[in-house]
């Protein structure tokens, strides 16, 4: 058990059965009343996002999350596979089930798989990845110095702002968590 004062970013806990993920938190202590923990949390089974309001060293179950280091082999379908780096055993998992990971993945990429009591929750990707631009306008030369912005699609199809500098064929380093430019590759 862990109290709500403990909360950390990352966190994953266990609420009334179901398996979270914290997101972010704030202690609230208003000048009438009792202090409150406000916190907003993530679903692991089916993706949702709550707020919970929780009172102030109320105790909740910490969840015991096992990361497995595997690497993304191909799609087969709907169904994507996943290899363990060290027993070279293989896992399938459902489109549905890591549809925004997907927008990141390419193969051989390494990544990790989040279990919760045998049971997949998951997969969690590097802070970045580094994506080749497959679809773009051109830059207009001397259209710089505004330090405008226009659309690219990486090999993955995902479609992100970009500066006007970058060209098909250049490589991007991409956040995952905010699927957001960081810079060429």
């Amino acid at each position: 058990m862990i109290s709500v004062n403990d909360f950390k970013t990352g966190l994953t806990i266990v609420v009334d059965g179901v398996l979270y993920r914290v997101l972010d938190f704030q202690h609230v202590k208003p000048g009438k009343g009792a202090a409150f923990v406000r916190s907003k949390l993530r679903n692991l089974r089916n993706g949702s996002v709550n707020e919970k309001t929780f009172r102030a060293g109320e105790k909740v179950e910490k969840a015991q999350i096992d990361n497995k280091k595997m690497q993304y082999l191909y799609a087969s379908g709907d169904q994507h596979v996943f290899m363990d780096t060290e027993s070279y055993e293989q896992i399938e998992l459902g489109e549905k089930q890591i549809e925004h990971e997907l927008k990141f993945l390419r193969e051989n990429m390494e990544i990790h798989i989040i279990q919760y009591q045998g049971e997949i929750l998951g997969i969690e990707l590097p802070k970045t990845v580094t994506l080749e631009v497959t679809e773009t306008e051109p830059g207009i030369k001397g259209d710089t110095s505004g330090g405008g912005s226009k659309t690219a699609t990486v090999e993955t199809g995902l479609v992100v702002t970009v500066p006007l500098f970058i060209n098909v064929g250049d490589k991007l380093i991409i956040n995952t968590d905010e699927g957001s430019y960081v810079s060429r590759g």
